[in-house]
This record gives C-alpha cells, structure tokens and sequence, in this order.
C-alpha cells in the first residue's frame, strides 16, 4: 500500500441542515469552510443555505473560494437553495450523492443527523465492497460519532467487519485537524479491505 498523501482539488462535506443546530457546531462548520478557502480547495455539499451545511457554504464562499452545492429539486425550498454558488439541482436523492462522490477526492463528516449518517454509512459501504479509495475523515467534536464507532467495534467484535475495516476512515476531535487528516489518508488501492472474511 503506498503511504504516499492523497491529492485533494475537491472536498465533500456532509453535515447536518438543520437550522437549530448548537452555535459551536456552526462555528465549525464556517471555520472549515474558511480552511477550504482557504487553501485554494472546492467545497462539495449538498446545497443548502440553513444549518451546518449553509455555514460551511457561505463562509467558503465569502472567503473567495469555490464551492458547489448540489440539491434535489424537491428540497430546494425545504433546505433553502444556497444560490450564490454554483448550484446543480438533480431529480433525485441517489442522484445527488452519486454527483456529490463524483465531483469529490475525498470527504469529510461533520455533525449531522440522519442524512448525514445515511451518507456516511453508505460511502464506507462502497469503501468496504472495494469501490473507492477516497479518504474519509470523521470530525468528532466532544464524542458527538463516538457511539457510532463503538457500533462499528461491536460489529468487529461479532467477526462481521474484518479489523482491516478502521483503515477506511478516520477522525479528529479538532476542526484545525480535519483537513491535515484528509490529505495525510494513504492514496491505497481501494481492494486493500476484504469483502469476504475466512471463518
């Protein structure tokens, strides 16, 4: 497996939408963007202007950078289109994640609720079946994925993931971390995790 650091042009993010989301989290959240940027990357998300999603947009976005927001046509009012930016509407929620993933090298996991663990959860699926070797990099502020990953033991635990399975992503605690942590993820070859465990 190469050591060798990922090359990054484009970052996905995935975070929460919600409105009411803690203040700290959305100072996260426009910090991150700021970094984006900062360093010259394209911000991906999902397109809207509330929330984490919507801080992380603008403040990418106010700090001169590129962003691309990508949102369903259904969702547009809900989660208030950021039109801004450049903003592609798709037709569908498979359609938008496939768009987000293609458009993206690698991605990082903010607080979020169900949609962002559905997202999550599926793009380690497509890691686990060897279909992406994109860095994926949990940012965990105070333990908010803790219980997530204490799932993701129990399940090695049970002999249904393989131990190789924690390669696949990893975490900080540290908004500043996030993105060191992206670029450092090994560029491995995307069969390095095996779909089939010997019993």
């Amino acid at each position: 497996m190469s050591r060798s650091a990922h090359r990054l042009d484009s970052v996905c993010v995935y975070c929460a939408s919600s409105a009411a989301a803690p203040a700290p989290l959305m100072a996260d959240a426009a910090r991150f963007g700021q970094i984006l940027a900062r360093e010259g990357l394209r911000l991906v998300y999902g397109g809207g202007g509330i929330g984490l999603m919507g801080a992380c947009a603008r403040a990418a976005h106010e700090a001169g950078g590129r962003v691309l927001g990508v949102i369903p046509a259904f969702l547009t009012e809900h989660e208030a289109a950021y039109t801004k930016v450049e903003t592609t509407v798709v037709t569908s929620m498979h359609e938008r994640k496939m768009r987000m993933f293609e458009e993206s090298d690698a991605f990082a996991v903010l607080p979020g609720a169900i949609g962002t663990l559905e997202e999550s959860i599926e793009l380690l699926s497509w890691r686990r079946l060897g279909l992406h070797a994109k860095p994926i990099v949990f940012y965990n502020p105070g333990g908010f994925w803790d219980p997530l990953f204490s799932l993701f033991a129990q399940l090695e635990r049970e002999r249904l993931l393989p131990p190789e399975f924690a390669s696949c992503w990893d975490q900080v605690s540290d908004i500043e971390h996030l993105l060191p942590a992206l670029r450092a993820a090994p560029a491995s070859d995307a069969s390095a995790v095996p779909i089939v465990q010997r019993a």
